[in-house]
Parts: C-alpha cells; sequence; structure tokens
C-alpha cells in the first residue's frame, strides 16, 4: 500500500506530526505539575489514544459511552464521560461501572443529581460524579459563585454518592487570537474552577479534582496553581481553526484528506476534486476567524502547502479549489486530471468524523489503516 495505491478521499495522519503535537502538550503540562487526561472524542481511534498514554497521560475524557465502551474494552478503565449525563443513560453507565470501569460522570443541575442519585440507590451504586463548572458562558456548567453549587453536591453526598470533584472547559477561548487573550481566558477557567472547588470544602464537601482544559487554554496557561488535570483533544491533530486561534503552524496539522483532481472550469480558474463536502464536512469554523480558508488549504501530495489554494466551495461529493483573490487561468496546466492533493482540515474532530479509518503515514513512507469509530 502506498499513496498512489490509495482509493480517494482517504483521511491521512502524518504520525511524525502527532507524534511531535503529543510530546508538546506533554511536556507542557509534565513542566506545569498536572496530570493530563487526553480528550479521545477527536480520534476516537486506539493507536492515536495508546500513543498518548505512552507518553505520559492519565486516563481519558469521552465525550460519548460508546468512547467508554470501546476504550474499556481495549483495557483503558479510567475514563471521565465529560458531558452531562441523561437519566436514560444511567443504565449503560451502570453498566460499565459494574464490569469494571472506573467511569466518571458529569452534572450541573440538581434534577440531574437527584436522578442520578434515585438510580443509584436503587441499584446500590455509589457513582463517581463531577460537577460541570461555567467559567465563561461558554455552554453548560454552574458559575464558581452559584448557590446551585451547594445545592447539587449537597443532593449527590446525602443521597449516597461519591463526588469526585469540579470540571471546567474554557470553550471560549477558540473566540481569541492574540497570546494575551489566551493567557487570560486561561486563568480565567483556572480561577474560577479552583473558586469552586474552595467553595466546596469551605462548605465540608469533598473535592479532590479539579480539572479543567481546552487546547488554547491548556497551553496559554502561565501557572495552574490548585488545578489537577487537564484536559485537551484537538491538539493531537490540530487544525486551521488552531492555527488561526494562534497555537499551531500548519505544519503542525497531522490531519489531511488525500484528493483526486476530477475535471476544471479553466474560466473560472477552478480545479474540481473529489473529496466535497461528505469528505471535508460542512464546518466552516474559520468563516468567522482573521482568515476564512473555506472547506481547507490545499497542500501536494507529499503534504506541503501550496501557497493561495483553497477549497473554496464544496458539494456533496466534489470540492472546487480556486487561488485566492485572482483567479489562476493555468490551474488547469497546474494541476492536471488525477493530480493528488492533500487539504487541512477546518475542524479536525469534524472532518476525522467523517471516515471508517485512517491511513497512519509512519516516517519511514510505510501506511498503516488505524480503524476510527461511531456511535453514541
Amino acid at each position: 500500500m502506498n499513496l498512489q495505491s490509495l482509493n480517494t478521499p482517504a483521511a491521512l495522519i502524518d504520525v511524525a506530526r502527532m507524534n511531535h503535537n503529543i510530546a508538546r502538550m506533554q511536556q507542557r503540562l509534565d513542566a506545569l505539575g498536572v496530570a493530563f487526561r487526553p480528550h479521545v472524542k477527536t480520534t476516537k481511534c486506539e493507536p492515536v489514544v495508546r500513543a498518548q498514554l505512552e507518553a505520559g497521560a492519565c486516563g481519558i475524557t469521552v465525550s460519548t459511552l460508546k468512547e467508554a465502551e470501546q476504550f474499556f474494552a481495549a483495557g483503558i478503565s479510567d475514563v471521565v464521560y465529560a458531558v452531562g449525563i441523561a437519566p436514560g443513560k444511567l443504565p449503560q453507565a451502570l453498566a460499565l461501572r459494574r464490569a469494571g470501569c472506573d467511569l466518571k460522570l458529569v452534572t450541573d443541575s440538581v434534577a440531574s443529581a437527584e436522578a442520578i442519585v434515585a438510580f443509584g440507590q436503587e441499584h446500590s451504586e455509589a457513582f463517581e460524579i463531577w460537577i460541570e463548572i461555567d467559567v465563561d458562558g461558554h455552554r453548560s456548567g454552574i458559575p464558581p459563585e452559584d448557590a446551585t453549587l451547594i445545592s447539587v453536591a449537597t443532593a449527590l453526598v446525602e443521597g449516597g454518592m461519591h463526588l469526585g470533584g469540579v470540571i471546567a472547559h474554557a470553550g471560549s477561548s477558540y473566540e481569541y487570537d492574540t497570546p494575551e487573550a489566551l493567557a487570560h481566558i486561561a486563568e480565567q477557567e483556572r480561577a474560577g474552577t479552583v473558586r469552586a472547588a474552595q467553595r466546596l470544602r469551605e462548605a465540608g464537601l469533598p473535592c479532590e479534582v479539579v480539572s479543567i482544559g481546552s487546547t488554547p487554554t491548556a497551553l496559554a496557561a502561565g501557572h495552574l496553581e490548585g488545578v489537577t488535570e487537564v484536559r485537551a483533544g484537538v491538539y493531537v491533530f490540530f487544525d486551521l481553526v488552531m492555527h488561526n486561534v494562534g497555537v499551531n503552524e500548519t505544519s503542525e496539522i497531522a490531519l489531511s484528506v488525500l484528493t483526486t483532481v476530477i475535471g476544471h472550469q479553466a474560466e473560472k480558474g477552478w480545479v474540481i476534486v473529489d473529496a466535497g463536502w461528505m469528505a471535508m464536512s460542512r464546518d466552516r469554523g474559520t468563516q468567522k476567524q482573521k482568515q476564512d480558508f473555506g472547506y481547507g488549504l490545499v497542500c501536494n501530495e507529499q503534504g506541503e502547502v501550496l501557497d493561495s489554494y483553497l477549497m473554496s466551495g464544496a458539494n456533496q461529493e466534489h470540492g472546487i479549489i480556486s487561488h485566492v483573490g485572482t483567479p489562476d487561468h493555468d490551474i488547469e496546466k497546474r494541476f492536471p486530471i488525477g493530480t493528488r492533493l492533500r487539504i487541512l482540515p477546518n475542524h479536525a474532530c469534524a472532518t476525522g468524523a467523517q471516515y471508517p479509518d485512517y491511513i497512519a503515514v509512519k516516517p519511514d513512507g510505510e501506511l498503516q489503516t488505524w480503524p476510527r469509530f461511531h456511535g453514541w
């Protein structure tokens, strides 16, 4: 198997870049003195997660119970399900715990806590629960100073559950693009979560774990006093959104989509390729950032960026590649039929989700198929 023999479109992992990204994040968090629990939703791929654990990560973060089941079956038992637990999923969580998975669940409301308690008592299970903290108004969680925090914790403890700690994610960090702004939001994330932990302890409630993280804040934090662990996911591949945020170079993006030129619209300066939005995803995360990369940044078959060429449009199975600014009327000669190109994605999580497996490209040129799973 070689690149020329691959059917297109195909999702490629540059293993050297991936290993560089893993080492970069692990070394940084080791230096900051905290444990690292990578978020595996980006890849949902065992060989990638093995590389993260071998580099020093301890445990994993998941976004679906399917991920928890798959990675537990692969022998990884220290798992945080970092999405508020729906009551209907408690039987699935119970089955994992009864099988020996050290699964931690998340909640951010009294109603949810009461549902967990009722189910746990009914089945004689003391679930470990982490309370989600809202540090930036981005999505879910309880603000650090909100009285609901103590109410939720009290309901869990009095109901016989194990209150493990607090968890936060500064998702708004994706909206910034300067070192100063990223450092500010990183400190806001740290301070808010540590404050929530302090309030729990002052109320006589347990709070062993203080878990925070996003790729931008993990790389921007000045210090992590009071934090016990960090979570981050997209760093393993990086992408164009993260490039615009300012945390990686395009040369560090480890995921790309291999595609083939199948046609031209020479008068428009277009190349047509066989990778459309089904291959790249519809994620246009760079559209509102300082540089819009369309559906992706174009590289040659070896993965070297071709300056000023983007996938500027996409239909389901057709992608349009064009030159930024003035049309390239020599584009038919530049990229003849059959030319193989790679496209760097806006959002690695969304692009990876389009594929049942990755093709891992090793430094010596060897190719391996790494399965990826789907579902909830």
